[in-house]
């Protein structure tokens, strides 16, 4: 494909949008959104707390980001699917951080299954990790935001195919709709609290964890499919991130931006 959209830009760098501000990441281990969330956060000038259910990953991924020397980085394992561990994260990370001001639910977990040979076991894995632990992390975010007068920022990681049909991606597609509906209703309420909800929703990103679980051939017709005929680099998901958690947002709430063409 002809132009410059074809190739991945130069990194963006900061401008300073998060500066003062705390953020946790979830499912921040590695080299995906995650981690690129958390990198972008401190190349805006937050201090930065990663979680992730993977201790080994975790800790390799809180010292690279260390290294960066942008900002303070802390982490704490957590397994989404634990009430008490999604609680205890954001104790945690209010007792690491001296407060919480950003929290970007990006855990969440695929696979490329058939409806008609689905298990139970393998839609309910799917759905509570990506549902249900973003329901979890917002309602504890949101009881910790209730007590102060600060306010806060959510943002959730949804998907396209919380849009579009996609074969095998039945179990992944149901949560990540249901993480567009969560973002709404729970945006309404949060409200009230002086705590704006939003939620990205990329097509496809160019990151080492998606290359396991995913075809090489699959990968590269969605990536061909795509208006500028390649997948999203991580850091392109994190800057929209970034914007969303930002004050350049402030009258956006309950919506979900598409980092895509959508194209069906």
């Amino acid at each position: 494909m002809p132009g410059s959209l074809s190739q991945p830009p130069v990194e963006t760098p900061g401008h300073g949008l998060l500066a003062g501000r705390t953020v946790v990441v979830t499912a921040a281990a590695g080299t995906g959104i995650g981690s690129a969330t958390a990198r972008r956060a401190l190349m805006e000038g937050a201090d930065v707390l990663v979680s992730d259910v993977h201790d080994r990953r975790l800790e390799s991924t809180r010292a690279e980001l260390a290294a960066l020397g942008l900002g303070r980085v802390e982490a704490l394992t957590c397994d989404v699917t634990s009430t008490s561990g999604v609680d205890a994260l954001i104790d945690g990370a209010v007792a690491a951080l001296g407060r919480i001001d950003v929290l970007v639910n990006n855990a969440g977990l695929g696979g490329e299954t058939p409806v008609v040979d689905m298990t139970d076991e393998q839609w309910s894995r799917v759905l509570d990790v990506t549902l249900n632990g973003t329901f979890r992390c917002t309602r504890a975010a949101l009881n910790y935001f209730r007590g102060v007068e600060h306010g806060g920022v959510i943002v959730n990681n949804a998907s396209v195919l919380g849009w579009r049909a996609q074969h095998g991606q039945a179990h992944y597609a149901a949560a990540k709709a249901g993480v567009m509906a969560l973002t709404r209703c729970s945006a309404i309420e949060a409200a009230e609290y002086g705590v704006r909800i939003n939620a990205v929703a990329p097509s496809i990103a160019n990151h080492a964890f998606l290359a396991k679980v995913t075809s090489e051939e699959l990968l590269e017709k969605l990536a061909s499919d795509e208006a500028f005929g390649r997948a999203a680099e991580p850091w392109e998901i994190a800057s929209t991130i970034a914007f969303l958690a930002s004050d350049y947002s402030t009258y956006l709430t309950g919506e979900v931006v598409s980092v895509s063409s959508q194209r069906a």
